[in-house]
């Protein structure tokens, strides 16, 4: 059974830091890619970042370009996040693409249906 289980959310003043994680167990973690999700109040759930199972050629949703990393290692993948902004608030989640070794660019990297097993969701509230 595929569990992704997140950790690492809570309240962080804007400017400060924090980091998000997503346990996976089940499967060959380092054979899928992964990325992070967030949905704010009132607003449908957005791309946020992507890795692929290799790790290279990271993707990004724009607004979060240059304050935002994601990355993995061997059993877990993580979202730090520096100098987050009001904006930022939301439930992220974690996420675990379908189809093993599979590459993806830009575009594809950002749908919700290329990923099969989704983390828990944590809340993220980033204070003015």
């Amino acid at each position: 059974q595929v569990q992704l289980v997140q950790s690492g959310g809570g309240l962080v003043q804007a400017g400060g830091s924090l980091r998000l994680s997503c346990a996976a167990s089940g499967r060959s973690f380092n054979t899928y890619a992964m990325a992070w999700f967030r949905q704010a109040p009132g607003k449908e759930r957005e791309f946020v970042a992507h890795i692929p199972w290799s790790g290279s050629s990271t993707y990004y949703v724009d607004s979060v370009k240059g304050r935002f990393t994601i990355s993995r290692d061997n059993a877990k993948l993580y979202l730090q996040m520096n100098s987050p902004k009001p904006e930022d608030t939301a439930v992220y989640y974690c996420a675990s693409a379908t189809y093993q070794y599979r590459l993806y660019d830009g575009s594809r990297a950002r749908v919700q249906s290329e990923y099969e097993y989704w983390g828990q969701g944590t809340q993220v509230t980033v204070s003015s």
